[in-house]
């Protein structure tokens, strides 16, 4: 891990920017404290970090939760009480990975991960709008359409037309354009722009502006548009800020189904993560699924007893670690201990941050996960790829993660079962024979149930007086329903004068009296040909 160190240093410190915000964020819109979101993003850095077989993935409080947590803190009368169900969400996500259950990530379509990058990417944008021009109304890391303060995402970004902050928006001009500067000419002209990354310069920038500032009528930046880490006065202040779970809860049933929720979601998201980043690392990496579960659950047993948020794998600083030049788990590893210093020793020069200089970062990390030559790709590749693709970045933009998630694995699921149902036959019109049309029926690979419908159709518009070549020497699995169709066909086929010629690798027949019998098949069973 450490020899690629000069890459995951300068990584670790872009990461640790995007996180900070999005911790504390986070517990704000889930209704905790703001020390859990922080707890969460240490541990997911620290522990899971170093755990997981990702190199790249980063962990902390998942956006994706923030309702989960805020709906649950109220109906278990607590937040101790919500930290038992976490400890058990934990311990649930152990036996997943124990279970081998890490292998679902394998099966989502390549068009929706990518629709959930770009969709993420865009949300990413539309969010840190208001923002970048110094309107905080909706805390960070409140990822979903309808937000916590009531409006939408489109809604907020017209609210901020009224609630520009002059201040705030100058900073993240400034910052941005040192971003772009930094990254498209600077990072090119040698080694020190390489390992000083632009993200630490526009914060410093950003720091120095609010200082300078802070006398002016009209750029003078208020507290509510910096970070705002808690401060403690001492050691013991410091301590207090942990909660610890109120293990008397554990006998409520409502603790489990928020506890079973919790694991399913956050194994859920971390392993379309994990899918998502490994399509997004330039070394092609592939995460071992089944020990992420167990990192995971490692993970929120450990955050849940000190007073954490549930983690999971994060798409938008796992990507912002990939953009940063990360190369190993050390780049995660080491921005989970710069929150953990960072909050100890320099909590107020973390609040001296414009929130709108973190937005200029994220602002670049949305725009490289939804490029617009990506959209075109997509289109190009057809509309079996870019239909699921599409329904899934809007599905993401206009309601959350997982809703638009699902939305595009049902469009995907029905796109193979029409390809199933069109690719179930290849039909081939010859000369007469006979005096009889000669029609040559060629059945695919793998035929199953859905596929009935076609075949089916098929059969019944055959002309009268037809020559019927039945080819099945290509199939290596009939499903029992296919052979159903063909044995109710051969009888029906008398009264049409259809001549029937059955091809199979056990042999030919000329009108086979059964299907059944010629397959030697037991009753309801089905029949492979391989």
């Amino acid at each position: 891990m450490f020899k690629t160190l000069k890459n995951d240093l300068p990584a670790s410190v872009v990461v640790f920017f995007v996180a900070l915000p999005l911790c504390l964020g986070i517990a704000l819109a889930s209704g905790a404290p703001l020390f859990s979101g922080l707890i969460a993003g240490i541990i997911g850095g620290i522990v899971v970090g170093s755990l997981s077989g990702s190199k790249i993935g980063v962990s902390g409080p998942a956006a994706g939760l923030a309702a989960i947590v805020l709906t649950a803190i109220g109906t278990l009368g607590g937040y101790e009480n919500f930290l038992v169900a976490v400890v058990l969400g934990g311990i649930i996500q152990l036996i997943f990975g124990f279970l081998k259950a890490g292998i679902i990530g394998y099966y989502f379509p390549s068009s929706v991960i990518k629709g959930m990058l770009t969709g993420i990417g865009i949300i990413i944008i539309l969010k840190q709008i208001p923002h970048f021009f110094g309107y905080d109304a909706d805390p960070e890391g409140d990822f979903a359409f309808i937000q916590v303060d009531g409006e939408n995402t489109f809604s907020e970004i017209l609210n901020t037309l009224n609630h520009i902050q002059i201040g705030s928006a100058l900073i993240g001009i400034i910052s941005l354009g040192i971003l772009l500067l930094w990254g498209n000419v600077l990072s090119k002209k040698g080694k020190f722009f390489e390992i000083i990354q632009g993200p630490l310069v526009a914060v410093v920038v950003g720091i120095i502006f609010y200082t300078l500032t802070q006398s002016s009528d009209s750029l003078a930046i208020a507290s509510t548009h910096l970070v705002s880490v808690p401060v403690p006065d001492s050691i013991d202040s410091f301590i207090g800020q942990f909660s610890f779970p109120n293990f008397a809860a554990i006998t409520n049933p409502e603790v489990w189904v928020v506890a079973f929720t919790i694991a399913l979601v956050a194994s859920l998201e971390t392993l379309l993560c994990v899918e998502a980043t490994d399509k997004l690392d330039p070394d092609k990496n592939v995460t071992p699924t089944n020990r992420e579960l167990l990192a995971q659950g490692t993970g929120n047993i450990l955050s849940g007893l000190v007073g954490g948020l549930p983690i999971t794998q994060v798409i938008v600083r796992s990507s912002a670690n990939i953009q940063s030049g990360g190369k190993s788990k050390m780049s995660a590893i080491i921005h989970g201990f710069l929150l953990l210093i960072s909050v100890i020793l320099i909590p107020r020069l973390l609040n001296q941050i414009p929130l709108s200089v973190l937005a200029a970062i994220l602002l670049i990390v949305g725009y490289k996960l939804a490029k617009p030559a990506l959209f075109k790709k997509m289109y190009k590749l057809g509309w079996k790829q870019s239909v699921p693709f599409f329904v899934t970045v809007f599905g993401i933009v206009f309601t959350d993660l997982l809703v638009g998630i699902g939305l595009g694995m049902l469009v995907g699921i029905v796109v193979i079962l029409l390809k199933s149902y069109q690719n179930s036959h290849f039909l081939h019109i010859e000369d007469n024979s006979n005096g009889k049309h000669k029609i040559k029926m060629e059945l695919a690979e793998e035929v199953t149930f859905f596929n009935k419908g076609a075949i089916l159709k098929e059969l019944d518009s055959l002309p009268r007086d037809t020559y019927l070549e039945f080819d099945v020497t290509k199939t290596r699995y009939l499903d029992y329903d296919i052979i159903e169709i063909l044995e109710d066909f051969a009888f029906k086929a008398k009264e049409r004068n259809i001549d029937i010629k059955l091809i199979s690798k056990r042999g030919i027949v000329e009108n086979p009296p059964s299907f059944i019998e010629f397959f030697q098949l037991r009753p309801k069973s089905s029949i492979s040909l391989s």
